[in-house]
């Protein structure tokens, strides 16, 4: 696994980094607890990236020295220590406070991110990592070109076709077959067709489904008794999942699935939302702590092939800055 070859995520390793980020922290002075570490630090330059990925995650959360950095940092970069007196004990107790809960924050937010990911690849039939694409031929011909970090699982039988995205994107490029029609299922909204072809996104929010030949019905479990919204070649319908409401609106043919030539359009989006998109081409951790300008809502075209470029294109007009933490993280704000 690696964090920047064919994009990989390696999860597990995340997890294992985390884990030190608590012992260290607990056992600082332990010599069998820091040989242990250095010798886990020492496998692979892949547990090397996780390590660093958490430290630059946990600084980001946390405030002040860590009390484990003279294990990882060379001492001619730490700096100095202060004198003890009574003006340096009260910052150093809220530090022995604020410690913990800055550690066991990033621990809790790795496993928001690593934990359903994990779900997501034990379940798949067929799956991508960060920054790579495939093109997958099913048992019935139909062939999916599956966008970065996303992932399908395919359900056949004698009189039916389905198939459920799990995670990112995917085009669908169906085999006619009236007598056995084809459903995607996206979290809740139902595409069904007999022979056509489309794309899905699934956002956090929302769903996106964009027609580029045939026809197709979209339904959502938010609004079971409404008959099912009918899409024509050149239309695009984004479903918000928790109330159902459907927008449509029109779809230039060369922009259906512009991922698979490496741009992302979007239309009427949120920033926030379009950030999710860049996020599953970009090897870094993204993060957009500024509600307000998350929300701001563009229309573009984005270059997937420069993530970082695609994030300055995005959040400029808007104020926004794209800060290089470090190779793991980059932070969006308008400061």
């Amino acid at each position: 696994m690696s964090l920047n070859k064919n994009g990989g995520k390696p999860e597990a390793l995340l997890d294992e980094a985390a884990d030190w980020l608590l012992r260290l922290r607990e056992a600082a002075d332990d010599l069998r607890v820091r040989d242990d570490f250095n010798a886990w630090l020492s496998r692979s330059s892949e547990h090397r990236a996780a390590w660093h990925r958490v430290r630059e995650s946990w600084h980001l959360l946390g405030e002040g020295k860590p009390i484990y950095e003279h294990v990882w940092r060379p001492q001619s970069l730490q700096a100095p220590s202060s004198g003890v007196g009574k003006a340096s004990r009260v910052p150093r107790r809220r530090w022995r406070w604020a410690a913990p809960v800055s550690a066991i924050g990033l621990a809790a937010c790795l496993l928001v991110v690593a934990v359903p990911s994990l779900l997501v690849r034990l379940e798949a039939d067929h799956l991508t990592t960060t920054a790579q694409s495939r093109l997958v031929t099913l048992e019935d011909g139909t062939t999916v070109y599956l966008a970065a970090d996303s992932a399908i699982k395919t359900d056949f039988s004698a009189n039916r076709r389905q198939v459920r995205l799990l995670a990112g994107e995917a085009f669908f490029d169906v085999i006619r077959n009236p007598g056995r029609p084809f459903v995607v299922e996206a979290s809740g909204v139902r595409v069904e067709v007999t022979g056509t072809a489309f794309d899905v996104r699934l956002s956090s929010s929302a769903t996106q489904v964009e027609l580029a030949r045939g026809a197709v019905g979209v339904s959502s479990n938010a609004t079971q008794r409404t008959p099912p919204a009918v899409l024509a070649p050149g239309q695009m319908l984004v479903i918000d999942r928790k109330s159902g409401a459907m927008t449509r609106s029109d779809i230039a043919p060369e922009d259906i699935g512009a991922w698979r030539e490496g741009r992302l359009f979007v239309n009427d989006a949120t920033i926030g939302a379009v950030v999710e998109q860049i996020q599953r081409y970009h090897a870094a951790w993204i993060a957009i702590p500024d509600i307000t300008l998350a929300q701001q809502t563009v229309t573009g075209l984005y270059d997937l092939r420069d993530p970082d470029r695609a994030l300055r294109a995005l959040v400029q007009p808007h104020g926004g800055k794209v800060h290089e933490v470090s190779r793991f993280a980059r932070i969006v704000s308008r400061l």
